[in-house]
């Protein structure tokens, strides 16, 4: 098992985003980053590991892979996986669960390999095994190859600790990040949602202005793993400059119980402070003063909320408005129908990745600066 300064490190990115966690992976000063099907790959030590999980805000989980081997047949996965170095990682007094997948291999009986490694864990390192333990070990067998991975993250990275109030079909915290930086926003400009929900991408964009780490708030699964080193932790967390943003952020949204939601969020996030958020209709939309900066909004798409057809309107209007009021700003709309998006009569650059939302795939449509 490989506990030194070399882990491989695979951050889980939504299908489709892969590059755009890279950049952000690369602008935090990860090791060598490299995007790939499902996320992005790294090297680092365990702080590095600890590091992803409390900074990157688009990555939904990281993993760490801690070694492998071969094996044709469940008895040799039981003898290989009773020699494996199980206590450098897990600890005797944190609960565990195993998953498996099997793919091209000899063994095909997930289940039945899991039982294997997880008796094999418990008689030899004496860790207990639950089906509801936060710390868990992904085995996959693929052309016969065993390859294990820790998730460090426990929970899902997007549950940043803040949003306990959700609207209707919530956009997932690290889904926005990523949409915010596929729009070039970077922290310096102000940022308007016009159908603002529970507040996510205002929150986001704050925090983001603000320099505060996604992961400041909650716990993680690494904390129970035996590489864990409790004051190197929190002097990390200790560590995060905090500056003053410089321009305010606004959410709109005509339901009142959304705007309740969303500063309550903003409450949490410690960044209500700079946000304004306000009970109004698409039609009362206008820019604060100041610079231009960026429009992002996830409006219903028919699919979970709304009719398609009365929504048409909706978009039209949206797009008039932005295009009357909005000169200079640049905007991004989130929806899983193209023909709404177009409907605003607003100049998309091409068509961004289809990237799974829920039951659904939705698209980011950029413009801008508008004319």
């Amino acid at each position: 098992m490989d506990t030194t300064s070399d882990l491989e490190i695979f951050l889980v990115a939504p299908p489709g985003l892969e590059p755009t966690l890279c950049a952000e992976a690369i602008e935090k000063g990860f090791a060598e980053p490299t995007p790939g099907p499902g996320g992005v790959t790294l090297r680092g030590d365990w702080p590095e590991v600890w590091r992803a999980n409390l900074e990157l805000r688009g990555a939904a989980r990281v993993l760490v892979r801690v070694g492998g081997f071969r094996a044709f047949h469940l008895a040799q996965l039981d003898k290989r996986a009773r020699k494996f170095p199980w206590r450098d990682v897990l600890r005797p007094d944190r609960p565990l669960h195993v998953e498996v997948t099997c793919r091209k291999s000899k063994i095909y009986h997930a289940g039945a390999a899991a039982q294997r490694i997880e008796r094999a864990i418990s008689d030899v390192a004496g860790v207990p095994i639950s089906a509801e333990a936060e710390v868990r070990l992904l085995a996959r067998i693929d052309d016969n190859l065993v390859t294990f991975s820790v998730d460090t993250s426990g929970e899902p990275l997007h549950r940043r600790g803040h949003k306990q109030a959700v609207g209707k079909a919530p956009m997932r915290e690290n889904l926005a990040a990523l949409f915010l930086r596929e729009c070039g926003y970077r922290g310096d400009e102000p940022v308007v949602d016009p159908m603002c929900g529970s507040g996510t991408f205002v929150i986001e964009a704050a925090e983001i202005a603000a320099g505060l780490h996604p992961g400041r708030s909650r716990r993680f699964a690494f904390e129970d793993l035996a590489t864990f080193d409790a004051s190197a932790w929190q002097a990390m967390r200790a560590a995060q400059p905090v500056a003053p943003p410089p321009h305010r952020f606004f959410g709109f949204d005509r339901d009142a119980g959304a705007i309740k939601a969303s500063r309550e969020n903003a409450e949490r996030a410690g960044v209500a402070d700079v946000i304004a958020f306000a009970q109004q209709p698409v039609s009362d939309l206008t820019p604060p003063d100041g610079p231009p900066g960026l429009v992002i909004v996830n409006p219903p798409y028919g699919g979970r909320i709304g009719n398609r057809k009365l929504l048409f309107a909706l978009y039209g209007r949206m797009g008039e408005i932005l295009r009357e009021r909005f000169r200079g700003w640049r905007v991004g709309i989130v929806t899983s129908d193209a023909g709404l998006a177009r409907s605003t009569g607003l100049p998309f650059a091409p068509d961004g990745p289809k990237v799974p939302h829920g039951s659904l795939k939705v698209q980011l449509f950029r413009a801008g600066p508008l004319p």
